[in-house]
C-alpha cells in the first residue's frame, strides 16, 4: 500500500494580519472599571495628558530624520528588509545568541545612584551586538557611548542568590527612580540579588549631545528603533549568561512599559529564566503609537509620503514583538501586570499578550502607567510568584 505523503504544517496567520486596523482606537475595559471607577477613569485622564508630552518628544525626534534627504525612501527600503524577516517568524535568525564577553565591575561614580548599605557595583561590557540590517552597521555603531553596556548589580556578600533583572521604561532610566518605584530594596532584603539594566541609548549610554535619555532609539527612524530593541535583548542575554556562570541559582526578569516589552521578548528567547513579569508591557508599537497624539498624525504622514500602509509599518516592527513568536519559557512562569487606567499601554494590548500566551497569569491594578494604585498588593503577589519558581527541586 502506498504511503500517504506528509503534508507540511501550515502556520497560523501572523498577528499583524489578523489584528483589526482600528485596534488602536478600540475601547478598553477591565473587571476593575465598575469596582474602582474614580481610580480607573481619573488616572486614565492623567495618562492621556502625560502621554501627549512623550508623544511630542518621539514625533519631534523621528519626523525630522525621515523628512531630510532621502530618509523616507531609505526607510521604505529598510522596512521591507525587516518585514521579510518578520514573515519567516524564525526567532533564532532574528535574536542571534550573543557570544561570550568579558564583564567588568566598577565602583559607582560620585554622582551615580547607590543604594544605602548595599554592596552595589556597576557592570560594564562591550556590547557584542551588530545590527541585523548590514546597511545600518556603520551609522548604528557610530554611537560610541551606546556600545558600552551598563547595569547596576546589588549582590549579597555571602554569594550569588536568586536574581531579579529589572528593565526600565523609555526615557526614565535613572536607577534611583526605578529602585524606589518598584521597592527593589524590599526584594533585596528578602533574599534576591538585583540587576538594573540600562537600555540602549539611555542614561550613560546616551551621547552627550542627546537632549533626553532614550533619544537615540528614535533618532534614526523606525529602523534604528528596531535595532535598538534587538540590542536591548542581546545585552540582557549577556547579563543572564554572566549571572548563571557566576552561580546564581535562578534568574528572572521584570520591567515596566518598554522594559515590560523587553521582558516579554526575553520569554521567547531565553528558556533558562525562572520567571518573567512584564508590567504594563508594550506589545504592538505601531498600534500603540497610532492611538497617541501627535504620534498618530506623524505616522499617517510617513505612510502617505512612503506609500507604506499602517499594516506595512506594523509588520516592519513585528520583528521584535513578543506576539510574533511562541515563548520558550513555560507560560506558567509568566505573570503579566496591567493598569486598568493605563492609556500609555492600554488594557487591550495587555490582554493581547495574555491571549497570545493563554496559560500565563494576569493581574490588574486600578491605576495608570505611573500611578500604581494597589501596588503593595501586586508587589507581594510578585514575590510569591518569584519564590514559587525559585525553589530548588
Amino acid at each position: 500500500m502506498a504511503q500517504t505523503a506528509l503534508q507540511p504544517v501550515k502556520k497560523s496567520p501572523p498577528w499583524w494580519r489578523t489584528l483589526p486596523d482600528d485596534f488602536y482606537c478600540q475601547s478598553d475595559g477591565t473587571e476593575l472599571d465598575s469596582e474602582y471607577p474614580l481610580q480607573v477613569y481619573g488616572t486614565a485622564v492623567m495618562d492621556r495628558i502625560m502621554r501627549t508630552g512623550l508623544s511630542l518628544m518621539i514625533s519631534g525626534t523621528i519626523l525630522p530624520q525621515l523628512l531630510k534627504g532621502n530618509g523616507l525612501a531609505r526607510e521604505r527600503k529598510w522596512m521591507d528588509f525587516y518585514s521579510n524577516l518578520a514573515e519567516q517568524r524564525d526567532v533564532e535568525q532574528v535574536f542571534i545568541a550573543p557570544p561570550a564577553v568579558d564583564i567588568t565591575e566598577h565602583k559607582i561614580g560620585a554622582f551615580g545612584y547607590k543604594p544605602k548599605d548595599i554592596p552595589a557595583v556597576e557592570l560594564q561590557f562591550e556590547s557584542p551586538f551588530t545590527p541585523l540590517n548590514p546597511e545600518l552597521t556603520d551609522s548604528y555603531l557610530s554611537y560610541s557611548r551606546n556600545r558600552t553596556a551598563r547595569a547596576q548589580y546589588w549582590a549579597h556578600p555571602d554569594g550569588p542568590r536568586p536574581t531579579l533583572i529589572f528593565v526600565h521604561g523609555v526615557v526614565e532610566s535613572w536607577y534611583g527612580f526605578n529602585s524606589l518605584f518598584f521597592s527593589l530594596r524590599w526584594f533585596y532584603d528578602n533574599g534576591y540579588d538585583i540587576v538594573l539594566m540600562t537600555q540602549p541609548f539611555h542614561g550613560d549610554r546616551a551621547e552627550r549631545c542627546h537632549p533626553f535619555s532614550g533619544y537615540g532609539l528614535f533618532a534614526g527612524g523606525f529602523s534604528q528603533l528596531n535595532e535598538g530593541m534587538l540590542q536591548a535583548v542581546s545585552d540582557t542575554r549577556v547579563i543572564v549568561n554572566h549571572l548563571i556562570q557566576r552561580g546564581a541559582p535562578h534568574v528572572g526578569i521584570s520591567g515596566l512599559s518598554l522594559g515590560g516589552y523587553i521582558s516579554s521578548v526575553m520569554a521567547v528567547v531565553e528558556p533558562r529564566l525562572a520567571f518573567c513579569i512584564p508590567n504594563s508591557p508594550l506589545v504592538a508599537p505601531v498600534d500603540t503609537m497610532r492611538g497617541w497624539a501627535p504620534t498618530g498624525s506623524m505616522m499617517d504622514l510617513v505612510c502617505k509620503r512612503t506609500g507604506l500602509s499602517p499594516l506595512d509599518l506594523r509588520r516592519g516592527l513585528a520583528i521584535h514583538s513578543p506576539l510574533s513568536y511562541q515563548p520558550k519559557l513555560d507560560p506558567d512562569r509568566v505573570m503579566i501586570i496591567g493598569g486598568a487606567g493605563d492609556r500609555f499601554t492600554p488594557p487591550r494590548f495587555v490582554r493581547l499578550l495574555h491571549a497570545h500566551w493563554p496559560e500565563s497569569h494576569l493581574h490588574w491594578f486600578p491605576g495608570n502607567h505611573l500611578v500604581h494604585i494597589g501596588q503593595r498588593e501586586y508587589l507581594k503577589l510578585m514575590r510569591r510568584f518569584m519564590d514559587s519558581h525559585c525553589q530548588d527541586c
